[in-house]
């Protein structure tokens, strides 16, 4: 089990002892990155700046299901056996809402406009998921591969250095086996760990993500290691219960837009945006202009938006999706069917966030089978 890098050159595993994790912290802030890691906060594993290891959540886990997410603590001297939590990678990319540029206006009535200045962190993010490197890799199509590359979101992707740690615990929500996007990472991050009780198991897949493993002079993995992180990624995969019917459900849902499902879930549905929220393929934003109270200065900002709210759709006096039914067709529609033209997959990385996070439980695979069931 070795990991090829560069697509020419294999390179030997190596094993990261827990006790020489921050090491590796410690090798990364030397390198010019700021750690930022997973935490408990406000009932919740979330990401932000970390400068120790102890900071890591050790002995936590997260029970997920329907609208449901509680942490809850064990004796585990694991610091990564929980599945994810409301955030992916994409709130260090996209931002929720920044101010693009400014318009100004000048004594002799003239408007002046000045692009907002961004201070830009060179971030080492540790413990990305498969399914939110999956993810990450399609939030690079839309901002930095379409016709007109993001210069925002360009500059923090350019500035990220990412650690992932393969999933050994997914929770009840999870389906990432079945969209082929987990529960191991294969690609898209710059140093993988696979977490054993007494250390981790450590590749590199980048140049920079070699250079800070090879500055900590780690004795290369057992097999026996190497067999106990391939076991428990295999154990992971086996635990899911979850599953969409198919990896493309483009022609099945634009074939049952008429389908009752959509007015029952409709019934069900809060229209809240939580899924769009969480989801770290989501996209979706709105872009407003922000007047300063003295008149003179106005900001123009971009932010989050959904396609749930009714502003959304509204196009010259016309709102084009009324009402929950059409709205959460339209969200499923087009996250399984059309991101398939453009993207060439679906949208879905099967991590299983909008079903727990929404406050009724509401189950993408359980809607996506019941409207394409007559096409099974």
């Amino acid at each position: 089990m070795l990991n090829k890098t560069n697509g020419n050159q294999d390179q030997p595993a190596l094993f990261l002892p827990r006790a020489s994790l921050q090491r590796l912290l410690d090798a990364l802030r030397a390198a010019g990155w700021r750690c930022h890691g997973p935490t408990v906060r406000d009932g919740a594993i979330l990401y932000g700046p970390i400068s120790r290891a102890d900071e890591l959540p050790r002995g936590v886990h997260a029970d997920q299901a329907p609208g449901s997410y509680r942490v809850r603590e064990s004796d585990s001297p694991r610091q990564f056996a929980w599945a994810n939590g409301p955030q992916a990678l994409k709130p260090l990319l996209f931002a929720p809402r920044e101010t693009l540029w400014r318009a100004k206006r000048a004594p002799d009535g003239a408007l002046r406009f000045e692009e907002s200045a961004q201070q830009t962190q060179r971030i080492a993010l540790i413990g990305a998921r498969a399914c939110d490197l999956a993810a990450l890799a399609l939030q690079d199509k839309h901002f930095l591969q379409g016709r007109f590359r993001d210069p925002y979101y360009a500059r923090r992707r350019e500035a990220l250095f990412i650690v992932a740690v393969n999933c050994s615990h997914p929770a009840d929500t999870c389906f990432c086996a079945s969209t082929g996007d987990g529960p191991r990472a294969t690609s898209g991050f710059d140093i993988a760990l696979s977490e054993l009780d007494d250390g981790f198991v450590a590749e590199a897949a980048a140049e920079r993500g070699r250079a800070i493993l090879d500055g900590l002079a780690l004795a290369p993995a057992s097999r026996a290691q190497l067999a106990q992180a391939a076991a428990e990624s295999e154990r992971a995969a086996r635990m899911q219960k979850r599953t969409l019917p198919s990896r493309n459900l483009r022609d099945a849902l634009f074939r049952n837009l008429d389908h009752p499902r959509w007015s029952d879930v409709a019934q069900r549905c809060l229209s809240c945006g939580n899924c769009t929220s969480v989801c770290p393929t989501c996209f979706c934003h709105a872009e407003n202009e922000v007047p300063a109270l003295d008149g003179v200065e106005s900001a123009h900002a971009r932010e989050w938006d959904s396609c749930f709210t009714r502003g959304h759709s509204y196009l010259a006096g016309f709102t084009v999706r009324p009402d929950t039914r059409t709205r959460y067709r339209q969200w499923l529609t087009h996250k399984l069917g059309s991101w398939h033209d453009q993207f060439g997959r679906s949208g879905c990385t099967g991590c299983g966030r909008c079903i727990a996070w929404c406050p009724v439980g509401i189950d993408i695979t359980e809607e996506a089978a019941a409207i394409c069931a007559e096409d099974a």
